[in-house]
């Protein structure tokens, strides 16, 4: 049997199939746009409180993190009096 005639049955599963993988890409895709904007977000916090920081707390901070390496997965575990809400 050649492979441009499929039974009609194969085509509409296909067709599903297409539309419902196109259909999680854009989610996402938009899924990566929100990531994307807040991580920008928070690099700007990042830089603002690096800027607002004096001296002797960055170097506290950095001494935090030098035993270990910093994981990405936990920015919320240094505790600054206050919060990080700017």
């Amino acid at each position: 049997m050649p492979l441009s005639s499929s039974p009609p049955g194969q085509d509409l599963v296909k067709n599903h199939l297409m539309y419902a993988v196109r259909e999680e890409v854009e989610i996402l895709k938009e899924q990566i746009r929100e990531l994307v904007e807040k991580n920008s977000q928070l690099e700007r916090e990042n830089t603002l409180l690096k800027t607002l920081a004096s001296p002797e707390q960055l170097e506290k901070f950095q001494s935090r993190l030098s035993p270990e390496e910093p994981a990405p997965e936990t920015p919320e575990t240094p505790e600054a009096p206050g919060g990080s809400a700017v």
